[in-house]
């Protein structure tokens, strides 16, 4: 099995996370570590000049909203507390994930999808440009 996983979770977006636990789980086997990885939007400063002060108020929000969701999801896990890592950033989606992954450090990532359409074909938009340009197995979870 896998001795380090890389899952990429939206806290708020739940559902989509259930669906690849089990998998995760599987290919951590009896002495693997996953991380769960949320990335949350940079706000645009650009556009939101004059309101700084409110923009770190959002962001430490978001942060410690984010972080209490991702204790509660370690719950899901059937596997000690001790083999689950928890790590939440702010910037691009894509780039924060791949840019993890390429750190050496992880083996796989496994991703949850759950759109479909044609403009993504049949993948999430986020799940499908990971997988594109990953440099490490991903395996997609539907």
């Amino acid at each position: 099995m896998y001795k380090k996983i890389l899952m990429p979770v939206d806290v708020f977006e739940m559902d989509l996370s259930d669906k690849a636990i089990r998998h995760a789980v599987y290919l951590a086997g009896e002495t693997g570590e996953i991380t769960l990885f949320n990335v949350l939007p940079n706000s645009n400063r650009s556009i939101l000049r004059g309101f700084a002060s409110d923009i770190k108020k959002f962001e430490d929000y978001m942060l410690a909203e984010s972080t209490k969701k991702m204790v509660s999801l370690q719950r899901l896990f059937d596997m000690p507390a001790e083999r689950l890592h928890t790590e939440v950033r702010f910037g691009n989606i894509r780039d924060e994930i791949l840019a993890k992954g390429k750190s050496g450090e992880y083996d796989v990532i496994v991703i949850g999808s759950r759109q479909r359409g044609m403009s993504t074909h049949l993948l999430g938009s986020n799940a499908e440009s990971i997988l594109r340009y990953a440099n490490i197995p991903t395996m997609v979870v539907r």
